[in-house]
């Protein structure tokens, strides 16, 4: 294997550019001699890599749009778009969630998740669209957190995922942890976190598009509703029972479909009891226009509003 790929799979979160550069400055020795990107290693090799200290992040308010969805003295709730990116992360320093709602709510966010994660109590990741709620008081964010733990947070997705599905329902209880060779990537992998998704179909198609238009596989509109909250779970396991979610470039066909960009996910329901109050607050949002126009290609008799 080549050094650069061999060691952007070992260090996580190391993208095989920056291993080429830490490659490239002499950052990465081999018996006690730099070592070139292009060298193929046989596995027997002493490697000793040299990294730098993480460059410091800080999440500034930035005046950026954000569609809420609810919000009060305690919590918001924002419809994510796609591409948005959640908190500040190496590469993504700023025009992200966090800035957006330090903006909108001067600064009052929780400071459990930290100086980079104001007021998050979850996630969901950059290329998924739909429903995420921030707490804007310690004593939200904790009652929330402890909801997340008792599964009393419900997170209901609505995705489209290819293949046939020859059950109406099912779950998906496997353990995921990061894949063992491509450490940007997660898996079900035995000594993995515990994992639990439940699934239903609401609608069956015949021919999905494929990459380049071409319409040639079953696919099916899914509702899934999370009991954890692991890593990019839904893709994982979906794409584990052999049904990718359409558009998911990393767990599925790896070129992209024309008219989507990114995997055809939704966080289209969120359920919590409310920190303060106690009393249940349940949202729904619509289907974003581009997973709209995917269902009218297929054919499907299902509106953008996923409620039922």
């Amino acid at each position: 294997m080549r050094a650069d790929v061999w060691l952007a799979a070992r260090a996580e979160g190391l993208t095989r550019s920056a291993a080429a550069r830490l490659l490239e400055e002499g950052r990465v020795l081999c018996q006690g001699r730099p070592l070139a990107k292009n060298t193929r290693l046989t596995g027997r090799e002493t490697v000793a890599v040299s990294l730098r200290p993480p460059e410091p992040i800080e999440a500034l308010p930035q005046n950026i749009p954000l569609d809420i969805v609810y919000e009060d003295g305690d919590v918001i709730v924002v419809n994510k778009p796609k591409g948005l990116v959640v908190h500040p992360a190496p590469g993504h320093p700023d025009g992200t969630l966090v800035n957006a709602l330090l903006h909108h709510c001067g600064g009052t966010l929780s400071g459990v998740g930290g100086a980079l994660r104001p007021g998050i109590v979850h996630r969901i990741d950059r290329d998924t669209s739909g429903l995420i709620i921030a707490a804007k008081n310690d004593f939200a964010h904790q009652a929330l957190s402890a909801q997340l733990q008792d599964h009393s947070l419900a997170r209901t997705y609505a995705c489209i995922a290819l293949g046939r599905f020859r059950e109406d329902a099912g779950t998906v209880d496997a353990p995921i942890g990061r894949h063992p060779t491509d450490r940007k990537k997660m898996a079900v992998v035995p000594n993995g976190r515990p994992a639990v998704t439940h699934w239903e179909v609401l609608e069956r198609f015949s021919a999905c598009p494929g990459p380049g238009g071409v319409r040639n596989s079953t696919c099916a509109l899914l509702r899934c509703r999370l009991e954890t909250g692991r890593t990019h779970q839904i893709r994982v396991h979906l794409s584990h029972t052999g049904h990718p979610i359409l558009g998911d470039t990393v767990y599925g066909l790896k070129k992209p479909v024309p008219g989507l960009a990114g995997q055809c996910l939704h966080a289209a329901g969120l359920r919590f009891v409310h920190p303060r109050t106690g009393e249940a607050v349940e949202l729904a949002c619509p289907l974003p226009e581009e997973f709209q126009a995917q269902l009218r290609r297929l054919g499907s008799m299902r509106g953008g509003i996923f409620d039922d």
